[in-house]
C-alpha cells in the first residue's frame, strides 16, 4: 500500500510516493542530505557521488537521487525529460522493487519515492530505499574465494530472470552480500519482461556479459582464476541449481 500525494499547489508540482509502514511521517524534506546534517553519511561505494545512508529512528535508510553518467552528464546532470509522473525513474523504480518483493525476489524494501518538475519539460527525482544490515558489494565479499558464493549468486541471477528482470546495470556494486543471502539492488531503467525458464533471450545474455565485464575491473583475481569461477556460476545459473 502506498500513499501518493500531487502537490499541485507548490511551485514545482511533485509525486510522492510512501509506503505504509512510513507515510505517517515522511515528508519531502527527507530526500534532502542537509536535512539530516551528521546522520546522512555519503555512500563511498558506487552511487556517483549522489547517495547517502541515512540514520533515523525505524532503522537505516539509503537516499539516492537520480543522477546521469557518461557524456549526457555533462548537459543535464541531474534533470531528465518530463513525460508523465508515471514514467519518472524514481516512480518506476519504487513500483518495480514492490513487484520483485511480491515475488519473494531478495531486493531491498522501498521506503519512498519522489518526482518533481523543475522547469515545464524537466524533472529531477530521489529515491529512499532500506539499508540491508551488515551487507557489502559482491567484490568486497570475504567468501570470494569459495565457489559456494559464485554458485549461489548464479542462482540468484537465474530467480531474477525467470521472473522477468531485465537489469540493465547488473555489475559488482549493485550486488550485495550477508552472511545468508545475496541481493540485488539499483534497479533504475529496469525493466519486467516476458520469459520462458528455458531462456535464450538476448537481454539475459547482456545481463551477464556486463556483469563479467565488471568482475574483471573490480576483483583482483588472475585471468584463469575468475575465469574458473565466472563457470561455476554459469554452471548454476543454467542449471538453476
Amino acid at each position: 500500500m502506498t500513499l501518493i500525494t500531487d502537490s499541485r499547489t507548490q511551485p514545482r508540482k511533485s509525486l510522492l510516493l510512501v509506503s505504509s509502514e512510513y507515510e505517517a511521517v515522511l515528508t519531502p524534506v527527507w530526500f534532502c542530505p542537509d536535512f539530516w546534517a551528521g546522520d546522512a553519511q555519503p555512500v563511498s561505494t558506487g552511487g556517483r557521488g549522489s547517495a547517502w545512508f541515512i540514520s533515523e529512528e525505524k532503522g537505516s535508510l539509503v537516499l539516492r537521487h537520480y543522477r546521469r553518467g557518461g557524456l549526457m552528464a555533462r548537459l543535464a546532470e541531474k534533470t531528465y525529460l518530463f513525460t508523465g509522473f508515471d514514467q519518472a525513474r524514481s516512480i518506476s523504480e519504487f513500483r518495480l522493487l514492490e513487484s520483485l518483493l511480491s515475488a519473494g525476489l531478495p531486493v531491498p524494501e522501498p521506503v519512498a519515492a519522489i518526482a518533481w518538475k523543475t522547469r515545464v519539460f524537466w524533472y529531477q527525482a530521489a529515491i529512499l530505499i532500506k539499508r540491508i544490515p551488515d551487507a557489502v558489494t559482491f567484490a568486497d565479499s570475504l567468501m570470494l574465494g569459495e565457489e559456494q558464493l559464485w554458485r549461489k549468486l548464479g542462482r540468484v541471477i537465474r530467480e531474477f530472470h525467470d521472473f522477468g528482470l531485465d537489469h540493465v546495470d547488473l555489475n559488482c556494486d549493485n550486488i550485495l552480500v550477508t552472511r545468508d543471502q545475496i541481493y540485488l539492488i539499483d534497479f533504475d531503467r529496469c525493466r519486467l519482461r516476458s520469459s520462458s525458464v528455458s531462456g535464450g533471450e538476448p537481454w539475459k545474455s547482456r545481463n551477464l556479459l556486463r556483469l563479467r565485464r565488471s568482475m574483471r575491473k573490480r576483483i583482483c583475481f588472475s585471468e584463469p582464476m575468475l575465469e574458473q569461477f565466472w563457470e561455476v556460476l554459469v554452471d548454476a545459473y543454467q542449471s538453476g541449481s
